[in-house]
């Protein structure tokens, strides 16, 4: 009987142990996901429900989300982070219980298997809070996709009031390969989103080989979203100096070719005159710049294909011809 006793005693201690165990790697599994762009950036503070979504995965119940029918025109964005996520017009009803949509803002939403890789969790791309998941092939839309997001990880910006306090500005910028430029801006201060693509050509919608025969007249560039109460245009223009060789022409690095120039798409007068700025100053210092401005207005940007979009990030590398130096 005595040893009877003992054995139970010590099966459940080993029970004891291992729940203590199963529980240690529950709660390190459910941590907080990491930013993507470091930890410099301040976040709004969020409730405890809004932290079991956004931070722990958790999911809000069906049908009781403050912005499921919601209609109006205008931008949904992170609730952590305020990055721009979705637009009004791509929303649609699905009768899932949660708000639907079948496209988001180019570079703003990351897919991230689960963990049992039954289904692809999305998250905001700027600071990983957690939105929900994609599905494919449900054929509710013409994309043939449906992000279902919990509202509690969106807040909802009118239309009107985006005009009135909008703090978002685009730059375009090539310089080489974009993977390398994409690299060092996505993970700028400020920075909302980015998303690759072809600026200069004078072919529709051209593809990646299209590009790379040089005879479409695109080069390689990359969209920048940024937070102008958080950063400007002239601290994107010294990133963009330091991080590639300006003074090469028809190339950059070992790619060889019109598609790799080193090209500023200006879009408006202001970053007209501020590239203009830091072109004298680096000429004035023995640079020669190779630098072309060219005006946006006068050229579509066209986004290249999903594999290209955030690619070193996707592959967990870095840039082979991008390399920091500070020269401001």
């Amino acid at each position: 009987m005595r040893q009877m006793r003992t054995t139970k005693k010590y099966n459940f201690k080993g029970i004891l142990v291992l729940n203590m165990l199963l529980l240690f790697v529950f709660t390190a599994c459910a941590q907080p996901t990491n930013n993507t762009k470091g930890n410099n950036m301040k976040y709004n503070e969020l409730t405890p429900e809004e932290q079991r979504v956004i931070l722990y995965k958790g999911t809000e119940r069906p049908f009781t989300g403050e912005l499921l029918n919601n209609k109006e025109k205008g931008t949904y964005v992170c609730r952590q982070c305020d990055t721009p996520l979705y637009r009004s017009e791509d929303k649609f009803e699905s009768h899932c219980g949660w708000p639907s949509f079948d496209d988001e803002i180019k570079g703003a939403v990351k897919r991230v298997p689960d963990a049992d890789g039954r289904r692809i969790e999305i998250v905001c791309a700027n600071c990983g809070g957690h939105l929900g998941h994609v599905f494919e092939g449900e054929r509710f839309t013409e994309k043939n996709t449906r992000h279902c997001v919990n509202s509690i990880s969106m807040k909802f910006i009118p239309a009107e009031t985006e005009k009135k306090t909008s703090t978002t500005e685009t730059a375009y910028f090539a310089s080489g390969c974009f993977w390398g430029t994409e690299y060092h801006f996505m993970k700028a201060n400020g920075v909302r989103a980015t998303s690759v693509g072809y600026m200069g050509g004078h072919v529709q919608n051209p593809s990646y080989r299209e590009v790379c025969s040089g005879n479409t007249g695109h080069v390689e560039t990359t969209e920048i979203l940024f937070d102008t109460s958080k950063t400007s245009f002239e601290e994107m223009i010294k990133l963009y100096y330091e991080t590639h060789d300006f003074t090469q022409v028809g190339g950059q690095g070992p790619d060889i070719g019109s598609q790799y120039q080193s090209v500023i798409f200006y879009v408006n007068d202001e970053q007209k005159a501020i590239a203009e700025k830091y072109i004298k100053i680096l000429t004035d210092r023995g640079f020669k710049v190779a630098t072309e401005l060219r005006s946006a207005a006068n050229h579509e940007f066209w986004e290249a294909e999903d594999y290209h979009q955030q690619y070193y990030d996707k592959k967990n590398g870095t840039p082979y011809c991008h390399v920091y130096r500070k020269l401001f």
